[in-house]
């Protein structure tokens, strides 16, 4: 009898390890608990939704309570999401959900800092007049560049722009070669197909723990013609564009300024001018084919129609016109 008791007294400390060994497998950790934070990158002051998930766990049958920087602000049973406004650009609020788990209780720390981005664009080569007070808009065929500007501060503190990652979308379609290491710019050309585009990028630092994002839709205009009186003393009177029913007195000088138009320098000889009194094309000498001297015949008096096209031979969905009609 005392070697059969000697014998089974190993057997049941092996098998007591044993139990030990499966309770630790089986318990729970943070690990089992998914984290989503909508949006990912929240904007100060911006409303952050957070939510829980887990596939090894039924999270609507267990307690859940919710604290933030320290306070409880929320819990009950099935309690998987929380909403809260994020910080100031410079703060960051701490969240932590506690679920009690069947195994134990777990504890998941949320980390909620906003992030600051701004996305400026140009059109590189549409053309507006000087003094011009708006934005030159692209057009079908332009090329266009986003500057990405984020402002995220790390526990060290700001961190630059050149020293983060920057991957680019066109149209929610990753661009590989415009996104890597330091590339905050992005240039691309629009399709004349066309209405507007949609450009977004994420900025992070390298160690990818902050990040920010931001898009924006950029429309696509149609180039314009507008007519203006040429003075021969203070050049292009810009206060007021010349409208239809425009009454020349004696001589006068017209001048036509594009706008939205590729390239910039508009004397450019792929733009071809062309000009048309009562639909009969004239033929202007000077190398300013943006302006047409009008010499109205003493004793005479009518109406008259004036039309300019331009076409742009490198950029066919750029070819513009406009006419309006001269009372003398």
């Amino acid at each position: 009898m005392r070697f059969k008791l000697l014998l089974l007294y190993p057997i049941s400390v092996l098998a007591l390890f044993g139990l030990i060994s499966v309770l630790k497998i089986n318990a729970a950790s943070s690990s089992d608990i998914l984290v989503n934070v909508v949006p990912p990158n929240p904007a100060p002051y911006e409303n952050t939704n957070i939510n829980l998930n887990s596939y090894a766990y039924n999270l609507d049958s267990v307690l859940i309570s919710w604290s933030v920087n320290g306070k409880t602000v929320a819990s009950g049973t099935g309690k998987k999401s929380l909403s809260i406004s994020a910080p100031s650009a410079s703060g960051e609020t701490n969240v932590v959900a506690t679920i009690y788990l069947p195994d134990g209780v777990v504890e998941t720390d949320i980390t909620v800092k906003p992030s600051v981005m701004v996305l400026l664009w140009q059109a590189n080569d549409s053309y507006v007049p000087p003094f011009y007070r708006g934005k030159a808009m692209p057009t079908p065929d332009s090329e266009v560049k986003v500057v990405a500007m984020p402002e995220i501060r790390s526990s060290s503190g700001n961190v630059s722009p050149e020293n983060m990652t920057y991957a680019w979308k066109k149209d929610y379609t990753n661009n590989v070669d415009g996104s890597g290491y330091g590339k905050n710019s992005f240039i691309f050309t629009n399709d004349y197909l066309d209405d507007s585009n949609n450009v977004s990028v994420t900025a992070s630092t390298l160690d990818q723990k902050y990040s920010s994002q931001a898009s924006v839709d950029i429309g696509i205009a149609q180039p314009k013609i507008l007519f203006y009186k040429n003075d021969n003393d203070t050049g292009t009177i810009w206060e007021n564009a010349l409208a239809d029913g425009h009454k020349i007195q004696e001589s006068e000088i017209i001048s036509a300024v594009p706008y939205f138009i590729s390239p910039k320098e508009i004397m450019n000889p792929t733009l071809v001018w062309n000009w048309f009194i009562n639909g009969n094309r004239v033929t202007l000498t000077s190398l300013r084919k943006n302006l047409i001297p009008l010499k109205i015949e003493t004793g005479t008096h009518g109406k008259s129609e004036l039309k300019l096209e331009i076409d742009n031979q490198d950029k066919i969905f750029q070819t513009t016109s406009k006419e309006i009609g001269v009372e003398f």
